[in-house]
Parts: C-alpha cells; structure tokens; sequence
C-alpha cells in the first residue's frame, strides 16, 4: 500500500491507499479542503467536527443530487432502447408486409402479362 500526507484545514493527515491512487486521493483531499474551507469562510470558526460535518453533509447533498440525476438518465435511456426495440419490430413487421404485398403483386403482374400474351399463368413458368 502507498502512504501518502494530504492537508485538510491546514493539518497534516498521513493515509494509506492502493498504488497507483495517490493523485486521486490528493484530488479528494483537495475537493474536501476547499468545502472546509468556503465553510469557515461562511461560518468562521465554529470548530473543527461541526466544520467538518457540514461539509460532509454538502459532499453527500451532492452525491444524492447526482444519484439522482444518474437514476433519471438511466430510466430515459431505458425507455430510449424499449422504443427503439419496439421500433425496429415495427419496422420488421412492415418489411415481412411489404415483401409478402411485392410477391403477390409479382404473381398477379405475371399473370396479367400472361393473359396479355395470350397464355396461362402455368405456361409461363
């Protein structure tokens, strides 16, 4: 495991993460300080663990607002694919109908033009 410093309202804190994950972790630390930080401008000093709640709270307001928004996508991209779904056998439905309307229409184009000629339909084939 990688050990890195990260600093929160200018106290050190020493955590440990997987390799590879320390910038990441830095970010996080960062993020964390800044809403810290925009708190005790708001509030002033008010104490560390009430500062640290609140911006707790914010970071997890946040995450609902985005779970939120992720579930709605999730439910228009579902109703995206059943329309499409439902569209594509429409559309398949259609092609069988028009294929079957073509060949009938072959058929009795061919007896027409063999009545035409003077003959029945078996003679033409």
């Amino acid at each position: 495991m990688a050990q890195i410093t990260v600093t929160i309202d200018g106290k050190a804190y020493r955590m440990a993460c997987e390799e590879g994950q320390e910038d990441h972790l830095t970010q996080l630390a960062d993020r964390l300080d800044r809403y810290v930080g925009h708190l005790k401008g708001q509030f002033g000093e008010i104490g560390d663990l009430r500062i640290t709640v609140m911006a707790g709270i914010m970071i997890m307001d946040e995450l609902s607002e985005m779970t939120r928004k992720v579930s709605a996508l999730e439910a228009e991209l579902a109703s995206l694919r059943s329309n499409r779904d439902g569209s594509l056998e429409v559309q398949q439905r259609n092609e069988q109908a028009l294929v079957s309307t073509i060949g009938e229409l072959a058929a009795r184009i061919e007896g027409l033009a063999a009545k035409l000629n003077g003959r029945t339909p078996a003679e033409v084939n």
